[in-house]
């Protein structure tokens, strides 16, 4: 199942000039869990930002599936996003996927799970966000069973065509549906904390410059805002 929505790709474009704390704050206020948690940068400097193609997998049966066939389907730009159920003893991805990963203009991909062949991923600067890494195959292990179907990353379910964006600090899922809502917060956000920033170099304490654009409530939910202001009175 796609999403219904299909994201411009001017929205996508925004996206890519933000980081992933600030959108996470505008999802908090929307009330969007996002936060893929456990996953990180396999090259700690890397970013990306693109639509989804999902992949899921499960374990073996007496008859083998394919690993990563999928690829060859993959559009540029696109983010690979594998649901492996946060497995450990056994890879998805690794230097041939990589290389052909690269060679195709990919975006990046997210596991939730782990990768190998690390050597090739740093040598590439592969933009790769994992659980971590382990050299055993999944060959004969586990095998897709579904391409671009809702999948689950810590949690969090992923529609082909979501959004997803990562950096340092580590990744999110934005639905599509959702995506020009959150990126209206999102960037009202980045302008308040970037005036914060502008009012500490003129001089002004932290707490001065955040007290002029309300800081604290930056990210809070407007029911929650609502509330707050009901049991003051």
């Amino acid at each position: 199942m796609k999403s219904k929505e299909v994201v411009k790709q001017e929205v996508v474009d925004k996206f890519k000039e933000l980081d992933v704390c600030c959108v996470s704050d505008a999802m908090d206020r929307l009330g969007i869990a996002c936060g893929l948690e456990g996953i990180k940068a396999v090259v700690p400097a890397n970013t990306m930002c693109g639509t989804a193609f999902t992949v899921h997998y499960v374990p073996c049966g007496m008859t083998k599936g394919t690993v990563g066939d999928f690829l060859d389907d993959v559009q540029p730009g696109q983010i690979v996003v594998i649901d492996n159920a946060g497995r450990t003893y056994c890879t998805v991805w690794g230097d041939i996927m990589t290389i052909s990963a690269t060679n195709r203009g990919i975006g990046g991909t997210v596991i939730d799970g782990v990768c190998r062949d690390l050597p090739v991923m740093k040598r590439l600067n592969y933009k790769i966000f994992t659980k971590g890494h382990y050299m055993v195959t999944g060959k004969d292990r586990v095998e897709v069973d579904a391409v671009n179907v809702p999948v689950s990353v810590s949690g969090i379910q992923i529609k082909p065509g979501d959004i997803i964006l990562g950096d340092a600090t580590g990744v999110i899922a934005i639905p599509a549906e959702a995506a020009e809502r959150v990126l209206a917060v999102a960037l009202e956000i980045a302008e308040k904390e970037a005036k914060i920033e502008e009012g500490m170099a003129a001089g002004l304490s932290m707490g001065e410059a955040r007290a002029s654009v309300n800081y604290h409530s930056l990210q809070t939910r407007a029911d929650t805002k609502l509330n707050k202001r009901d049991d003051e009175l």
